[in-house]
C-alpha cells in the first residue's frame, strides 16, 4: 500500500462548528446525483439482503422502476460489487429463467481498526461483513496515539499482503469514548489518555486509503442493521459494556450522532442502588458499576483470577467456579437494569447488548432479560458477532460508507 513520508501532527486545534444556515436560506432541492446515489444504495442493500435475487424482485421490494433497477445493477456490476449468479434450474417448457444477482464478495475488502484499552485489533472484512483475517496487538506499555496508529497501519499492510487477491476499499476505525465522525477525530478517550487525535489524517497518510472514523457502539449498530439480527428493525439500541460503557441508537436506518458526535455518552448515567465510586466524584455511574475493570477487580479480590482479562472470569465460570458464575450473573443482571433505563427513554424495537458474560453464557442472558420489563425481554439479545465483535466494529465503519454511497466508495 502507498505510504507518505510523514504523518500529520497529533495535536490539532479543536475544529470549529459550521455556521448555521440563515432562516431565509432556500431549502436545497435533491440533486439528480443524490437521487442516483440513494437509489444505487437501495439496490446494493437489496442484493445484500435478498441475493441471489432477480432484478424483478429488486424492483418489487424497493419500489424502483424495472428500468432504473436494470441501470443500477449494470453500474454496480461494472464497479465489481455485484455479479450474475447461477440461474435456477427450470423444467422444460417453463421459459428462459431469470438470471439472479448476488454480491461479488471475492474482489474487495475493507480494513478495520479497533482501539481498546489493552490492545488494538486490526482486521480485513469482505462485503458481507465476514472477517477474513485479523490480529490483536497489545499496547506494550504505551497508548501514545502515534505509536498505536503506526502499528495499526503496519498491521493492515501485513494482513493485506497475506491476501493479495483483495483490493482494499478503505479503512474503518472505531473506539470508545468521544469520537467525532465528521472530523475523523478521537476527541477524548480518558482511559487511553487520548485527546483531539486526528485519526483520519494519520491513518490516511500511513495507508494511502480513505479512512472513516466512528464510535464503536455506533459502528456495531450499523453492523447489526447490515449483517445481523437487527436487519429490518425500525429502531435499534446497542449497549456496549467493556472497559468503556456507551450506547448507540438508530431509527429509520439512521444512527443518531448528535452535535459533534456526542450521543451515546452514558458512562456517568447514575444507576439506582450503585455502590462503586467513580472518578467523577459520584457513586453508581454506569461505567464504574459495569466496566470490565470493575469485574476483574472483584474477581481478583475473590481469588478467581490474578490478572485483568475478563475472559479469564468466563473461563473460570465454565470450569465450574461458583464465585465466577455469581460475578458474571450479577453483572448481567445489573446490565439488564441499565437496559431498562434506556428502554424507558428510547423505546426501541430491538436491543443488542455486547457484554462478555451475555455473549458466552445462557444464565447471564437469562439474568439480563429477567432484569428488563417482562413484556420487552424478548426484544433484548446479544451481539450477532460473538467471536469477532471488535474486528467487526472497525470494518463496519467502512462498510456502512460503502452501502450508503457505493458510487463514491467503490473504485472506478
Amino acid at each position: 500500500m502507498p505510504r507518505t513520508a510523514a504523518a500529520p501532527t497529533l495535536s490539532p486545534s479543536v475544529p470549529r462548528r459550521s455556521p448555521l444556515p440563515s432562516r431565509s436560506s432556500p431549502v436545497p432541492r435533491v440533486a439528480d446525483s443524490d437521487r442516483r446515489r440513494t437509489s444505487a444504495s437501495v439496490v446494493l442493500r437489496s442484493v445484500l439482503e435478498h441475493g441471489p435475487v432477480a432484478r424483478s424482485t429488486i424492483a418489487r421490494v424497493t419500489g424502483l422502476s424495472p428500468a432504473s433497477v436494470t441501470d443500477h445493477c449494470a453500474g454496480l456490476a461494472r464497479l465489481g460489487l455485484i455479479q450474475e449468479a447461477e440461474p435456477p434450474r427450470q423444467s422444460k417448457g417453463s421459459g428462459r429463467p431469470h438470471v439472479p444477482l448476488d454480491l461479488d464478495d471475492s474482489r474487495f475488502a475493507v480494513a478495520g481498526v479497533h482501539v481498546a484499552v489493552p490492545y488494538t485489533t486490526v482486521a480485513l472484512l469482505d462485503l458481507r461483513g465476514r472477517v477474513l483475517a485479523r490480529r490483536e496487538m497489545k499496547h506494550d506499555g504505551t497508548t501514545d496515539p502515534a505509536v498505536v496508529l503506526a502499528r495499526a497501519a503496519d498491521g493492515i499492510a501485513a494482513l493485506s499482503a497475506a491476501l493479495p487477491g483483495r483490493r482494499l476499499l478503505g479503512v474503518g476505525f472505531a473506539a470508545g469514548g468521544w469520537v467525532d465522525r465528521e472530523t475523523g477525530t478521537v476527541v477524548e478517550h480518558p482511559l487511553l489518555g487520548w485527546r483531539e487525535v486526528p485519526v483520519r489524517e494519520v491513518l490516511g497518510a500511513r495507508t494511502g486509503l480513505p479512512v472513516h472514523v466512528d464510535g464503536h457502539a455506533r459502528a456495531l449498530v450499523g453492523a447489526e442493521r447490515l449483517f445481523g439480527r437487527a436487519r429490518g428493525s425500525r429502531s435499534v439500541l446497542h449497549l456496549f459494556v467493556g472497559n468503556v460503557v456507551d450506547a448507540a441508537f438508530a431509527t429509520n436506518d439512521e444512527v443518531h450522532h448528535g452535535p459533534r458526535s456526542q450521543s451515546g455518552a452514558i458512562a456517568h448515567l447514575p444507576l439506582p442502588g450503585g455502590t462503586e465510586p467513580c472518578d467523577c466524584g459520584r457513586t453508581g455511574c454506569l461505567q464504574a458499576e459495569l466496566s470490565e475493570r470493575t469485574l476483574c477487580r472483584r474477581a481478583r479480590e475473590a481469588g478467581v483470577i490474578a490478572g485483568v482479562n475478563p475472559t479469564h472470569v468466563v473461563d473460570a465460570a465454565a470450569g465450574g467456579d461458583a464465585v465466577a458464575v455469581r460475578l458474571l450473573v450479577d453483572r448481567a443482571r445489573t446490565v439488564g437494569r441499565a437496559v431498562g433505563l434506556l428502554l424507558d427513554v428510547l423505546n426501541p424495537e430491538t436491543v443488542v447488548v455486547t457484554e462478555v458474560g451475555v455473549i458466552a453464557r445462557e444464565d447471564c442472558l437469562a439474568a439480563l432479560r429477567g432484569a428488563v420489563a417482562h413484556d420487552r425481554s424478548a426484544d433484548v439479545g446479544p451481539t450477532s458477532f460473538p467471536d469477532a465483535v471488535l474486528a467487526t466494529a472497525g470494518g463496519a465503519v467502512a462498510l456502512d460508507v460503502l452501502y450508503r454511497d457505493p458510487l463514491a466508495a467503490a473504485p472506478r
